[in-house]
């Protein structure tokens, strides 16, 4: 994707598009309507939810749902105000297929003008708007949101030998998996999670995780660094921890593979054998690299630098929603924690059309609108 462009007949022009109908496309979709912002449009590549309904079956939410909009609280899986997963899907931990059923009805109730099987090849930025090249032709925009997401993006080739091995995100099912021994390289939720699951299905695994002080370790609260509660719980079940053997400081750098076994070779001279494609619970690459030129990189860690509205700081009008809007040291990946931020770009973007937004500032009594992040980060004291 690029920043110039020869072509510039467009099919329509729209106010604001939205590149993606997950949970952050759908929820600044709402959030855009309560701006008071009409001209507006949510593009997606399949459907709505995609990336949830593609999860392995077996996977679930870590973060619990519960109806408590009645007493104040918004569920914590919600996308906007006045809604609840587990009050539409009667479950605490929704499947990703049940999650973009929720999505799918979310979107249904608000009316939100949502185009799918729309492959965006191309965002193009211009003076005072963008034309994004899709296979549909193209569309003209004042401003740009993406929200494409991750899932979809996995990091699949992080090492040499990695093409004999399976990442995570390509599993359909834990059950699947046709070994009696299996090991799963990554330590994180997507890692215990697969081992879980590989455990329940009578499996022997082995967890391989690179840092010195694995996520299974952390004496930290922020599930953004640490294993979940939910996670936590689900490993100290005896029929997983019987068969689950976690390995810290186990840097992975080459795969091998013969004709009867595949060989994890790590950094410390040790080698893990196993008949099965390794699973690679390596996190992905994040759909932001497909409009890579259109955003600087933040030193520390290459995600996108960002001004406080979440907006390119290269590229006017081009805002970033979702799992990878990273402010300092403040990580925004899970879905309560990147929905707070819906409310600052659809301000921001309303403040530019010269509309007054005074509906968004129901957001703050409801935990939505997170514009002063300097009262996050305090950690649990017992």
């Amino acid at each position: 994707m690029g920043s110039t462009s020869n072509e510039d007949s467009t099919h329509d022009e729209f106010e604001v598009v939205v590149v993606g109908a997950g949970a952050a496309g759908i929820g600044i979709g709402v959030a855009l309507m309560h701006a008071g912002i009409e001209n507006f449009l949510i593009l997606d590549r399949h459907e709505i939810g995609a990336s949830f309904a593609r999860w392995p079956k077996e996977m679930r939410f870590i973060t619990p749902s519960f109806s408590t909009n009645s007493i104040g609280m918004l569920d914590i899986n919600a996308v906007a105000i006045g809604t609840s997963p587990a009050y539409s899907l009667q479950e605490e931990h929704p499947t990703g297929r049940q999650y973009a059923a929720f999505l799918q009805s979310v979107a249904a109730f608000f009316k939100l003008p949502v185009q799918i099987g729309t492959e965006v090849n191309k965002v193009v930025s211009q003076q005072d708007r963008f034309v994004i090249e899709t296979n549909e032709g193209n569309i003209g925009a004042r401003f740009v949101v993406w929200a494409a997401g991750e899932f979809q993006y996995p990091q699949d080739r992080p090492f040499p030998g990695s093409e004999h091995c399976l990442h995570n995100s390509l599993v359909r099912s834990w059950k699947e998996i046709n070994a009696d021994d299996c090991i799963v390289i990554g330590g994180y939720e997507s890692g215990i999670d697969a081992a879980v699951h590989l455990a329940m299905a009578g499996k022997k695994v082995t967890v391989l995780d690179r840092s010195e002080v694995a996520p299974w370790k952390r004496d930290e609260s922020d599930p953004s660094t640490t294993l979940s509660t939910y996670t936590a719980q689900r490993l100290r079940r005896k029929e997983v921890s019987d068969r689950v053997s976690l390995v810290s400081e186990m840097d992975v750098f080459e795969v091998q593979k013969d004709s009867a076994d595949y060989r994890v070779l790590c950094a410390n001279g040790e080698t893990f054998t196993s008949k099965a494609p390794p699973i690679l619970a390596t996190g992905f690459r994040g759909s932001v690299r497909l409009i890579a030129d259109l955003f600087e990189s933040r030193e520390e860690d290459g995600f996108p630098l960002l001004t406080e509205h979440d907006e390119s700081t290269i590229t006017s009008g081009l805002f970033l929603a979702g799992p990878m809007v990273r402010h300092d040291k403040h990580v925004f990946c899970f879905i309560y924690k990147y929905r707070q931020r819906f409310a600052v770009v659809a301000k921001a973007i309303a403040d530019r059309l010269g509309l007054p937004a005074e509906q968004l500032e129901m957001y703050r009594q409801w935990g939505m609108y997170l514009d002063d992040l300097s009262c996050c980060g305090e950690e649990c004291v017992c």
